[in-house]
């Protein structure tokens, strides 16, 4: 096998050659020690592009997610080689690393506070009830990673992790829950407790392993320092802004475009996007909400024209003052919103009625700029009976 080393066509084909037989059930050890040059000589990128291959020839993404973690193991010395992304504080890499790390810590306490409610220490159920509300931690980490790391990878054709590693966090996702609600159940069954978390902590500590060999190599072989900087900056906007107020200044993508001539085919810039009076107003006329917008001036200047509107809207009030659009016994009602709005003392107004057998939910929001001055208001109405009447969970469509 040692005339496909250098050979990085060859070496590919190989390794598909690996992986397929893997996928008929050869063993890991008699793989390796048929291919083991090979094997040892490949890089990651070189694995996941081989798998990317074999998906396009028609194995299910499914099957490769399934034995990722076989391949991981046929791939083992090869990735271990591999060092460890060098990064520094402040950088996604840097960050997603760190997570791991405590990532790690927390399922070592869980490991040791199961082993201590096994010895009838039943205050440690308490200890690990708590060190469950951080659990959300690992899902916020797999998120940061499926709508930031695989986007950005995609765009430089390195499909292989977004098509695989999702499926195998929406795995460990579910795990987690079946943790969480055993653990919470009473009486606990403390076997299939044990069960369930040494098979959640094995997925996650090869996803760790994973990120760490794989994804995080490879971004920070391809990706851009612009890229990672907008990376960087959607991490503040998006994540490390949870729980906190935000405002529209934290609304500003580094990828924006900065005028129309800058924008693809002269699309409108946005602060997330660019897209054409087309599009905007489809996405408009089709949300399923009504929406009238109030200028600073406090003159109406838009309102949305979907299917099925709940109040009535001419294009006759386009300019006019919204307090005339209100009958006198109201319009007092809407001055106070408005003047609250604009001295900067509320943020959301709510109301809701039943009008002709439906619950109609109404939502006043203002509109501030960068600088936090006042720009408007906008309604927001919409028909809420169906949603009330949910139930459960829907994760999938149903014909």
């Amino acid at each position: 096998m040692s005339e496909y080393i250098n050979n990085v066509e060859k070496r590919k084909e190989v390794l598909k050659e690996v992986i397929f037989k893997l996928h008929q059930g050869q063993s890991v050890e008699s793989l390796v020690e048929a291919y083991g040059d090979v094997i040892q000589n490949a890089s990651a990128g070189e694995i996941s592009n081989a798998e990317r291959e074999m998906i396009a020839e028609g194995i299910p993404v499914q099957d490769i997610q399934r034995l990722c973690d076989l391949h991981v193991a046929v791939f083992q010395r090869a990735l271990d080689e591999v060092p460890s992304p060098e990064s520094q504080p402040g950088h996604p890499i840097y960050t997603f690393r760190m997570e791991n790390e405590v990532i790690g810590r927390l399922l070592e306490t869980i490991a040791e506070l199961l082993d201590e409610l096994k010895l009838g220490n039943m205050k440690a159920l308490g200890s690990i009830k708590t060190s469950l509300k951080n659990l959300h931690q690992i899902e916020v980490h797999y998120d940061k990673k499926e709508n930031l790391i695989f986007p950005y990878l995609e765009k430089h054709d390195f499909e292989g992790p977004s098509s695989v590693m999702w499926g195998v966090d929406n795995e460990i996702r579910t795990q987690m829950k079946s943790f969480v609600g055993l653990i919470n159940s009473e009486p606990i069954n403390l076997s299939e407790i044990t069960e369930v978390f040494q098979e959640m902590e094995k997925a996650i500590l090869d996803m760790i392993y994973k990120e760490d060999k794989i994804l995080l190599t490879e971004a920070l072989e391809r990706l851009t320092p612009q890229e990672w900087e907008i990376i960087q900056m959607e991490f503040d906007r998006s994540y490390n802004m949870k729980g906190k107020e935000k405002t529209n200044q934290d609304l500003t993508a580094g990828d924006s475009y900065k005028n129309v001539s800058e924008s693809p085919e002269g699309l409108l810039p946005l602060s997330t996007g660019a897209l054409s009076l087309e599009q905007i107003n489809l996405m408009l006329t089709n949300l399923p909400v009504d929406i009238t917008y109030v200028d600073e001036n406090d003159e109406v200047r838009y309102f949305s024209q979907t299917r099925e509107r709940i109040f009535t809207r001419t294009a006759a009030i386009i300019g006019r003052k919204v307090q005339k659009c209100h009958p006198p016994q109201s319009v007092h009602k809407v001055q106070v919103i408005i003047d609250a709005f604009k001295a900067g003392s509320r943020d959301v107004a709510e109301f809701w009625i039943q009008m002709d057998g439906k619950f109609i939910n109404i939502r006043y929001f203002p509109l501030r700029d960068k600088d936090g001055v006042y720009r408007g208001t906008i309604e927001v109405s919409q028909e809420v009976s169906h949603i009330r009447s949910l139930e459960g969970e829907r994760r999938l469509l149903d014909d």
